[in-house]
């Protein structure tokens, strides 16, 4: 069909590729990396699966779990989770050594960050209780806590964030923000891995939340969908200065946030037992035990006219 319309398709498709080839002698975006193999979202996808597998063992696969086979089940996940980390660990610590000005922190091996975070994931878990707990205690319509675990997009989002953040404290880069955005894209909730969430934490409903790289989050906090812990705006020249820089709020204990609230600024502390309101929009700290709401909109109530038309009534 080409030869007879006179266009030489695999032609075409050539020089495409020709001009995609030369875009990667422009270094724009791998500077002197090379190919260098970089960490891979499908391994990174399945190491959350498998730790997914092992704090909640019998919930997120077909083996028929029972406490007779329960640590030889462990022990081949963990296995195989130690394996997986330490390569996904040295090639993001590889390919930002070459990417980036500077060098990886002397002595780094995937192997050792891999099993600092492994010996962490007992703790994970008792923190991932807390937070099925109060999604149970908090949310009448949560039927169990079976429930929770299995479907609430929330637990979901803040399951992957508590493992992201041990990655985070380890210094290891990429893989957390690939991790988070990986939950960011199934439940529509954005948690970055450098923010600190105490435990009993339960976002209800969820979608639209945003929790920025340096909130502070406290104990027993609850918020709802489409809530904002983020930065102010900063002018472009300022944006390097601030980059490690406080730029997100705090939320201390017990503060409840309803939905569409927004919570900006490094400086902005919410205190102690404080109800936030929804749709409000929030520069400057609240004190504890603090009421905030919107003064209640003039509701307007006009009825309609009914008239008749061939049609009938309108």
């Amino acid at each position: 069909m080409g030869e007879k319309t006179g266009i030489n398709w695999y032609g075409e498709l050539h020089a495409v590729v020709r001009e995609l080839a030369e875009t990667w002698e422009e270094r724009a975006y791998w500077d002197e990396a090379g190919p260098i193999p970089i960490p891979s979202q499908e391994e990174v996808i399945r190491i959350l699966k498998r730790a997914r597998r092992i704090l909640f063992p019998g919930y997120f696969s077909s083996a028929n779990i029972n406490p007779e086979n329960l640590p030889y089940y462990l022990g081949e996940e963990l296995n195989l989770l130690f394996e997986e980390l330490s390569r996904q660990i040295n090639r993001a610590f590889r390919y930002q050594s070459l990417t980036r000005a500077g060098n990886p922190p002397p002595g780094v091996r995937g192997e050792d960050l891999a099993l600092r975070f492994i010996q962490r994931l007992p703790e994970v878990k008792r923190l991932l209780l807390t937070d099925v707990e109060a999604a149970f205690m908090g949310d009448p319509a949560a039927k169990s806590r079976q429930e929770v675990i299995f479907c609430y997009p929330g637990f979901l989002a803040i399951t992957v964030y508590r493992l992201a953040h041990e990655l985070y404290r380890l210094k290891v880069p990429y893989l957390p923000r690939m991790m988070t955005e990986y939950a960011h894209s199934l439940t529509g909730i954005d948690i970055h891995p450098g923010a600190t969430i105490g435990e009993s934490f339960f976002i209800d409903h969820g979608t639209g939340v945003v929790i920025g790289e340096t909130t502070v989050i406290g104990k027993r906090v609850r918020i709802y969908q489409g809530v904002t812990l983020g930065a102010l705006s900063v002018p472009r020249e300022a944006v390097e200065e601030l980059r490690y820089r406080k730029r997100h709020p705090t939320i201390e204990d017990d503060v409840i946030i309803y939905s569409n609230a927004t919570i900006l600024g490094g400086n902005t502390v919410i205190g102690a037992r404080s109800i936030i309101g929804g749709n409000v929009w929030i520069t400057e700290s609240i004190p504890p035990d603090t009421k905030v709401f919107l003064k209640k909109p003039e509701l307007r109530l006009l009825r309609r006219k009914r008239e008749k038309s061939s049609g009938g009534i309108l």
